[in-house]
Parts: C-alpha cells; sequence; structure tokens
C-alpha cells in the first residue's frame, strides 16, 4: 500500500465517482431529450416523464449515499481526536475549533498533534492549511 499524504490522501472510487456519475448525467440529460421529443409528438410523455424523475431520484441517492457516509464519519472522527486530544492534555478540544479543522488534523502525527491544534485555533487555520502543515503524515485508510 502507498504510504499516505497530502497528495494522495483523497478517497477516489473511480467507478463510483467517474463512471457512475457521468452515466447518471448523461442519462439525465438524456431523459429530458426523450421528454422533449415526447411532449412535442405528443406520445409516450408520462414514461418519459417518469425516466426523467427516476434519473433524477438516482442523481440525489448519489448524492445523499455519499454524503451520508463522510457525515458519519466525520462525527466517528471528532470523537477520535477529541479522546485523543484528551488522553494526550487532560482537557477535550477547544471549542472554537471547527470540523474541517478537526477532520484535517486526523493525519498529524502525535508529536505536532497539539502544537498544530492550538495553531489552527489561534491563526483560524483551514483545513487544507493544516493538512500543507503536517509534516509527519499519520494516514488514514478506512475513510469512506
Amino acid at each position: 500500500m502507498k504510504t499516505q499524504n497530502y497528495a494522495n490522501h483523497r478517497r477516489y472510487v473511480p467507478l463510483y465517482h467517474g463512471v457512475l456519475f457521468f452515466l447518471l448525467v448523461a442519462i439525465f440529460f438524456g431523459s429530458f431529450v426523450n421528454l422533449y421529443v415526447s411532449i412535442d409528438e405528443h406520445q409516450g410523455v408520462y414514461s418519459a416523464s417518469l425516466i426523467t424523475a427516476l434519473t433524477f431520484c438516482g442523481l440525489i441517492q448519489f448524492w445523499y449515499s455519499r454524503r451520508f457516509a463522510t457525515m458519519v464519519q466525520d462525527r466517528a472522527i471528532r470523537a477520535e481526536e477529541n479522546l485523543r486530544h484528551y488522553v494526550m492534555t487532560g482537557k477535550l478540544f477547544d471549542p472554537k475549533l471547527k470540523m474541517g479543522q478537526i477532520i484535517a488534523l486526523r493525519f498529524a502525527s502525535d508529536e505536532e498533534f497539539l502544537a498544530l491544534a492550538k495553531r489552527a485555533v489561534e491563526e483560524q487555520l483551514s483545513r487544507e492549511d493544516i493538512k500543507k502543515a503536517i509534516k509527519t503524515w499519520r494516514a488514514d485508510d478506512y475513510r469512506a
């Protein structure tokens, strides 16, 4: 397995993010063309509208199936990193830390975790700034 770092840490599943999304969008536009032609010819409007509606439902399902999985993962990350911070300091995270910052901090090694968490609050670092500031990357191979 490749060593994880800033350049390759994002999760990309080609069949899901590439092929499935492209097919859904192509079918969606094709269904609009079919609906337009059906309306123009006064034939098959009901079935064409159902195909368009079902394809739209597929796009919504595509979006939310990914969104719900990442929301659950974000909650787990927040709990794990809050525990990690508590074990190291005896205190919970600063309430000013935003979810995106906490998510980015999960990649920081124990040696730089506390200093980076403090910097994130003081300097309002973005998640990308935090990830770029990490010197020793802590891989997360179990993300959704």
